[in-house]
């Protein structure tokens, strides 16, 4: 018995100065920018609805010394107008991130009005560039969440 127990001891011994002499686990650090609303990365909004929503653009990154400038675009399908099915509040394509900002949003009112089902009534907004070099979409190659897709239902 006393001679299973060193053996064990001497094994856990061993083990654990062997785990002491391991590298220490190094933190990837890739900045990135990307575009959700409430985790998804398509929506849809009532064709009936008279609401403001915010489509938030956020940042993950360690705390920035400077501005980030997230640049994106909007598409807007054949089937909806502005005036008509919607208005872009937040004005221009480019958001500006000061320091300990983590997420800013893209504003769109949108106005109730019947839709033509065989139109494509949706709107993309896409990140399209930023000023920093930032990762755009979740880091992989899917680049998800680089785009957010609404669609405007009945």
């Amino acid at each position: 018995m006393e001679m299973k127990t060193k053996h064990l001891l001497s094994l856990l011994l061993i083990l654990l100065f062997s785990a002491c002499n391991k590298n220490e686990i190094e933190v990837y650090d890739n900045p990135f920018v990307h575009i959700m609303y409430e985790g998804a990365s398509s929506v849809k909004v009532s064709s009936k609805a008279n609401v403001l929503k915010e489509y938030n653009i956020y940042l993950s990154s360690k705390p920035l010394s400077q501005n980030l400038v997230v640049n994106y675009e909007v598409v807007v399908g054949d089937g909806l107008k502005e005036g008509i099915d919607f208005e872009m509040i937040t004005q221009g394509n480019s958001l500006t991130f000061l320091p300990g900002i983590y997420e800013m949003p893209v504003r769109i009112k949108w106005l109730p009005n019947e839709l033509d089902p065989l139109k494509d009534n949706s709107m993309v907004i896409r990140i399209t560039d930023n000023n920093l070099g930032f990762t755009i979409g979740l880091p992989g190659p899917a680049n998800n969440q680089s785009e957010l897709k609404i669609t405007k239902t009945e």
